[in-house]
């Protein structure tokens, strides 16, 4: 380590050694949580996991429902040129009968 990195550490370890011991007696601290304020807390972070659940669910199956209706257009497009050209098909086989009395 350089010296100048060595005068830059300083400072910082002594900061976090200061916060750390300031803070020490707070890490023991037990409060009481009543049944209200609980169930309160309890409530509000279902709904926040809840909420991130279906984000996630949402953008999961995003993609596999597009894909899902992408393959039902084609088939539905697929079905209806194969219809068309039975259309044509027999439109074209009634025209040859008709033109031959």
């Amino acid at each position: 380590m350089t010296d100048l990195n060595k005068q830059q550490t300083k400072p910082l370890i002594r900061t976090g050694l200061a916060a750390a011991l300031m803070l020490a007696p707070f890490a023991a601290a037990q409060a009481y949580v009543g049944p209200g304020a609980g169930l309160s807390l309890l409530g509000a972070l279902w709904g926040v996991v809840a909420a991130i659940g279906a984000a996630l669910l949402f953008v999961i199956l995003w993609p596999i429902r597009r894909m899902r209706r992408r393959k039902r257009e084609e088939a539905k497009a697929a079905a209806a040129s194969q219809g068309t050209q039975q259309n044509r098909d027999a439109s074209d086989s009634s025209q040859e009968h008709s033109s031959n009395p």
